[in-house]
């Protein structure tokens, strides 16, 4: 009989905002800026960066990826542009399927903190990113890997021991160790 782990996400509160806050900046600010020339999604967690879609050509890869290296709170950014055409909706539509499906997957897993991941899928490949043991990482990115319509599996977590990982759950979230202030905003 499979149960329901709810865990609290490892990142503090202001972390989170952090994220929410890079994900809105960027979000906005790269939809402008290259309007239908790209289709950029961009992910936060943990102050790092990922941007997945597709770019027109190489510049506008390159430009999103360096706008985003830009931003005050981004520790670190993943450019997983594609360069070529806007994907259609239906390509978009079954990436939403799959990444619910694993979503659901990995909420069912026992032992694997759900809340302290984020699943994204792009073209049928999958992008991991949390704060995870190395048990836990092994564990989500096996779930990711055996989904049926999965191409590939890319992994950028922060892994931490399980003595962090019990002072965490015990404690409900991460120590900051970035900072604190939220995104400005241009």
């Amino acid at each position: 009989v499979a149960g329901a782990t709810v865990m609290a996400d490892r990142r503090t509160p202001a972390v989170q905002a952090i994220d929410n806050g890079i994900e809105l900046q960027a979000n906005a600010a790269l939809s402008k800026k290259f309007g239908d020339n790209a289709h950029i999604n961009v992910t936060s967690f943990n102050q790092k960066v990922l941007l997945t879609g597709e770019a027109k050509d190489a510049n506008i890869k390159e430009e999103a990826g360096a706008y985003a290296k830009s931003l005050k709170n981004a520790r670190t950014v993943f450019n997983e542009l594609i360069i070529g055409p806007n994907s259609s909706y239906t390509a978009r539509a079954n990436d939403s399927y799959l990444e619910s499906k694993i979503k659901t997957q990995m909420i069912f897993t026992e032992k694997l903190p759900s809340n302290s991941m984020a699943v994204v899928v792009s073209g049928t490949s999958v992008y991991l990113m949390g704060i995870l043991t190395q048990r836990e990482a092994d564990m989500a990115k096996k779930i990711a890997s055996n989904t049926n319509g999965v191409k590939d599996v890319y992994v950028y977590f922060d892994i931490i021991s399980e003595e962090e990982k019990n002072r965490l759950d015990k404690q409900g979230k991460a120590d900051e160790s970035t900072p604190s202030s939220p995104p400005k905003f241009q």
